[in-house]
């Protein structure tokens, strides 16, 4: 009996990990839909090198926007954009790094958040521009 209700306990996880990934994709794809409706160019989603990933890359006539996306189904426990720690931000500002070292980008770049609340569409969006600035390493000899 006890190995079937781990067997339940494990299907659940399954179950439920399926619907957390299909919400995350739901609010990319809105996302990328607001964005365009921005005027925003998007020029990659999910992109990927090695470990390193960025949610979505968009450009403006003026820079390149790296976006983080933030997806909840409610925000009773916390704000999306408050899963954005340091450690991630950190991340994200090296995967813009090796983005603009691969594809020879010449313009100023911008990272801005995206907030998305809600189990389907249409969902509340909040868009954080500048949200966080590239941190500066230092380096002691």
């Amino acid at each position: 009996m006890l190995k079937l209700k781990r067997k339940n306990v494990f299907l659940y996880k399954i179950l439920t990990m399926a619907q957390h990934n299909a919400l995350g994709k739901s609010g990319e794809d809105a996302a990328i839909e607001y964005l365009q409706g921005q005027g925003y160019k998007i020029l990659h989603r999910n992109w990927r090198c090695g470990s390193y990933e960025i949610d979505i890359v968009a450009c403006t006539a003026e820079e390149l926007v790296v976006i983080e996306v933030k997806t909840r189904s409610n925000n009773s426990y916390s704000d999306p954009e408050d899963a954005v720690t340091n450690r991630k931000i950190n991340h994200i500002v090296s995967a813009a790094d090796i983005y603009i070292k691969s594809f020879d980008v010449k313009l100023p770049t911008r990272f801005d958040i995206i907030s998305i609340v809600g189990n389907a569409p249409p969902f509340e969006i909040d868009h954080i521009e500048d949200a966080f600035y590239p941190p500066v390493k230092i380096y002691w000899r």
